[in-house]
């Protein structure tokens, strides 16, 4: 038998539950499915609980780097009480999503959606059809297609770890491989992150990149650039990595090798039966988020193939143009304003706006501030070992075109840069902010 549904959503995260709940509330029948435990990637194996785990490596920085400085014993991390600490904000998440859409009379349905055809999703022997479709489904590690892939370990299998091995080999230099290195270093495993390319966090600034690779490799994070894998063996209990460098083979013994070499749309799930045209970075929508070719279909989140970064923030508002135009027709597009981006290693890289590159290819008479602030008061009071910046300016109109960080503050530094940006506030107003002291939004004026 059919059921059949004003809207199904596929997909339990940020992208697709903002828009679900929304019609729901609107009178609309709708149904909700996941083949994964409901409430998302960010709140259950992502964000959330990795910035549990990087607040413990945060703490053992610190307390290194103020060592013959006021602090005399060590700290370490017990691995697994911060595991338990960690589900503390994961474990009932499941429950409590379920329970959510339960009030709300959202039916559910568990297991893989696959079209039938352009109004019709197939979960398990259920057959639902839909007046509209939003696929929500985010994104999956890439297929590596090398030798040994079936060993690789997954970045939400690592954040399950009970125990965490002595030797841990990423593969890939992007978010992922850096931010779980930082813990897993300062947890006391050797570390090695395997980069295919010149360029690792290639999405920022590569001045501040450095800095980074160099203090990473300070803390027992080895780095190593240009060094594509060539495949993974089996080796009793452990892995042997095998990679090239510099045309000669080399080979890493390691008891886990992770998968950090980017993620892509997740969307098995039979697109041509439903008429719904794909492209590498996703569904191809128009301005309203709605499928080019089957428009009973809308995309939102890293499974919509749009210019946006694939970040929980961008996810939210592609939800809300989404519910919007189900509810009312297409009227609203999705706007994205500057968003900052962040890599939560130890110390922190944070990102928003132009790059330095985009901005002198503008055309525009911009102005670069870039220094070395690890002698400022605000990072020598805690001995930090790396902090730096670049504040990119339009000398013309006297605002902020881009702004990138690093250092142990930068995460909430970045966003009082995306603010100027996005409202434009001159650069004379933002040096006069009598900003509380001292902190350090303090240090805005001085890096203007």
């Amino acid at each position: 038998m059919v059921k059949e549904y004003d809207l199904l959503v596929v997909g339990t995260g940020n992208a697709g539950s903002l828009a679900a709940t929304k019609c729901k509330k609107e009178g609309w029948s709708v149904a909700i499915i996941d083949d994964r435990p409901f409430g998302g990637t960010c709140s259950q194996r992502g964000c959330d609980p990795k910035k549990v785990l990087i607040g413990a490596a945060e703490l053992i920085d610190w307390n290194k780097r103020m060592h013959g400085k006021g602090i005399e014993e060590d700290s370490k991390i017990n691995w697994p009480e911060l595991m338990e600490f960690k589900r503390t904000f994961t474990q009932t998440i499941p429950e409590d999503t379920e329970e959510k859409y339960g009030k709300l009379g959202i039916d559910m349905y568990h297991g893989k959606a696959v079209f039938q055809s352009e109004t019709e999703l197939k979960v398990c022997s259920d057959v639902l059809k839909g007046k509209k479709i939003l696929i929500a489904t985010g994104a999956e590690p890439m297929k590596m297609d090398i030798e040994g892939e079936e060993y690789l370990t997954m970045s939400d299998e690592f954040m399950e770890l009970d125990t965490l091995p002595k030797r841990i080999v990423f593969i890939g230099g992007g978010f992922i491989s850096f931010e779980f290195a930082h813990v897993a270093a300062r947890a006391g495993s050797e570390v090695h992150i395997l980069h295919r390319s010149e360029k690792a966090l290639k999405h920022f600034d590569q001045d501040l990149v450095k800095m980074l690779i160099k203090r990473s490799k300070e803390v027992g994070v080895h780095v190593h650039l240009n060094t594509p894998v060539n495949g993974i063996e089996k080796c009793g209990n452990a892995f042997v990595v095998k990679g090239e460098q510099e045309d000669r083979e080399v080979e890493w013994k390691a008891d886990l090798v992770v998968h950090g070499a980017g993620r892509v749309p997740a969307l098995d799930m039979d697109l041509e039966k439903g008429n719904v045209k794909w492209d590498k970075q996703g569904v191809c929508v128009n301005e309203y988020m709605q499928s080019v070719s089957n428009p009973n279909v809308y995309a939102a989140g890293d499974v919509a193939s749009t210019d946006a970064p694939a970040l929980t923030p961008v996810a939210t508002t592609e939800s809300h143009v989404v519910a919007s135009n189900l509810l009312k027709g297409n009227n609203k597009t999705a706007d994205y304003p500057v968003v900052p981006s962040v890599v939560f290693t130890v110390p922190k890289l944070a990102s928003v706006g132009m790059s330095e590159q985009e901005a002198k290819e503008s055309g525009l008479k911009v102005f670069v501030k870039s220094q070395d602030a690890t002698e400022w008061f605000t990072y020598r009071r805690t001995n930090e070992g790396a902090a730096a910046f670049k504040v990119i300016i339009d000398q013309e109109k006297d605002v902020v075109l881009g702004a990138h960080l690093l250092s142990g503050e930068a995460d909430e530094l970045i966003n009082h840069f995306a603010l100027a940006i996005r409202f434009q506030i001159p650069v004379g107003e933002l040096k006069k902010m009598p900003f509380a002291y001292p902190t350090v939004a303090s240090d805005i004026a001085y890096m203007l």
